[in-house]
């Protein structure tokens, strides 16, 4: 389902305008799920980290035991072909895609060698700075690695997302707060979750239950390099009652401030703003 309604894919070799059909019933991402993608931005004319997010598609592909078709420079240039025919004020969701087309003998690992490549750039527009979200708790957990294709941003994955969301929001919260195996604080259903306690920056280690995001390491690495002490640790939902400020990392909205969990409130601190700040002032130093 598309999130916005313009809508350009790249697919077999030139870009269409619209919402292309790219899969057929047979094809073993439609059938069995083996489908990867990746999500980039574009904004204010600006692409921050496009490369990164073409690099880790190929990655997610492999993880997936998928074949990976297009190099990692020659993505970002079909990228950036497509962006060129975007108005520029025009903030562009750019997602390339993989997915398996045959399986093997067997019929349920993906074939080596046959796969499925398109780009969709759709017109999202970016939240804005004060558009904030709440968190609830879920039942569901983040999976590991021996259950689950974690390693990847893998399509097979976002159902569990799916019923994070829809609990947390039949509680009357936005988002959810999500634990992994052992129980403490992974991210949330959609993004990676940062919280700031005592002017300290912390976010859950990376323990392999969840993709440890582009913008996150952006984050991470803006907030230390502007003098703050920034901590990956592990985090307990304890922890974020007793935190000062709480927002989520991710690639649609980059920072989104998170103003409550459950029945804890927070105002959207300083922290949550520098952090916005810092990565605005660093995509524009890209240019």
């Amino acid at each position: 389902m598309a999130i916005g309604k313009n809508i350009m894919t790249w697919f077999e070799g030139s870009w269409h305008r619209g919402d292309v059909a790219v899969m057929r019933a047979a094809d073993h991402g439609a059938w069995l799920g083996s489908s990867v993608f990746d999500g980039a931005r574009m904004f204010d004319g600006l692409t921050p980290d496009l490369d990164k997010h073409c690099a880790r598609v190929n990655r997610s592909a492999r993880a997936m035991m998928l074949t990976p078709t297009v190099e990692d420079d020659a993505m970002v240039e079909l990228v950036r072909e497509g962006l060129a025919d975007c108005p520029k004020d025009q903030p562009v969701y750019i997602r390339p895609m993989y997915w398996g087309l045959d399986g093997d003998h067997s019929g349920i690992a993906p074939k080596p060698g046959s796969t499925g490549f398109c780009i969709c750039l759709e017109a999202v527009a970016m939240a804005p700075p004060d558009a904030a979200a709440t968190l609830g708790t879920t039942r569901f957990r983040r999976p590991v690695l021996e259950d689950s294709v974690c390693n990847a941003k893998a399509g097979a994955l976002y159902p569990n997302n799916a019923r994070m969301l829809a609990e947390a929001r039949s509680k009357g919260f936005s988002n959810a707060l999500v634990a992994d195996a052992l129980g403490n604080v992974a991210e949330s259903a959609t993004a990676n979750v940062f919280m700031v306690r005592d002017g300290v920056v912390m976010t859950p280690v990376a323990n392999g239950t969840f993709l440890s995001g582009i913008t996150r390491a952006r984050h991470i690495k803006n907030l230390r390099a502007d003098g703050m002490e920034v901590v990956e640790t592990v985090l307990t939902f304890d922890d974020f009652r007793a935190a000062d400020e709480v927002f989520l990392s991710g690639n649609m909205n980059k920072v989104t401030p998170v103003t409550a969990f459950e029945d804890r409130s927070y105002q959207i601190g300083p922290v949550t703003r520098r952090a916005r700040e810092l990565y605005w002032d660093w995509a524009a130093s890209e240019r």
